[in-house]
């Protein structure tokens, strides 16, 4: 049998498209209709904002560690976070989790190496841009990386606050989104994580200037390969 996936989300688009992801994907290793059991517990975005702006990481490992007792209570066997942000988080959370959890950085991190990728772009929040989250994970395997600028880091993240975390994209949005991916390759990016587990919704990968990793759909492939082992 399928083990049972717990996610514990943050931002509603994000965990929406997760969530998804990995009922689509199940269909082709598990049958019609088929997927893992799954159950899913968020705090409001606005609690763990107060968390986030003010620096906080152990109040956000309070809120992921109580949706994590949550889905464990109810039977789940792993955990899942589709928000790339509060990772930076996590090992404040994995010591004391009833139950284990996938890295969301990791597993891009993973699929960079696999994928034969030496520089890679990081797109996301301003916290996660200017955090160690992705540059940790990327550095277990020898791969550099690229920040946006302060300016473009402050814009990224209104796009994604101010409208994606809504559901809201614009032509306006994905075209300047776009224009600093092909900034990021000028400066040696050879491919672009988007994280922000929002940001697949925005750009599309046929148009991006270079190939994307997805973080969000990537985490979500993992579990269900997780739960299937």
């Amino acid at each position: 049998m399928a083990q049972h996936i717990g996610i514990v989300a943050c931002s509603a688009e994000g965990a929406a498209l997760c969530y998804r992801t990995i009922c689509a994907a199940a269909r082709d290793v598990m049958g019609e209709h088929a997927h893992p059991e799954i159950t899913m517990h968020t705090h409001p975005l606005a609690d763990y904002m107060l968390g986030i702006r003010s620096g906080d990481w152990a109040a956000v490992a309070e809120l992921m560690l109580s949706s994590a007792r949550k889905v464990a209570s109810v039977g789940a066997d792993f955990a899942v976070c589709p928000d790339n942000t509060i990772h930076q988080a996590f090992d404040l959370v994995v010591e004391r989790s009833p139950i284990p959890w996938l890295h969301i950085a990791r597993v891009v991190a993973a699929e960079a190496a696999g994928r034969g990728y030496a520089r890679i772009g990081i797109l996301g929040t301003r916290y996660l841009t200017e955090g160690p989250v992705y540059p940790d994970a990327l550095a277990l395997y020898g791969i550099g990386f690229e920040r946006p600028g302060p300016a473009d880091r402050k814009r990224v993240d209104g796009i994604i606050f101010d409208e994606l975390v809504y559901g809201v994209t614009t032509d306006e949005s994905r075209a300047y989104v776009n224009d600093l991916i092909g900034r990021l390759a000028t400066e040696g990016a050879d491919a672009v994580v988007l994280g922000c587990t929002e940001l697949p919704l925005l750009v599309r990968p046929e148009e991006s200037p270079l190939p994307t990793l997805d973080s969000t759909r990537l985490l979500a492939r993992a579990a269900l390969a997780r739960a299937l082992e």
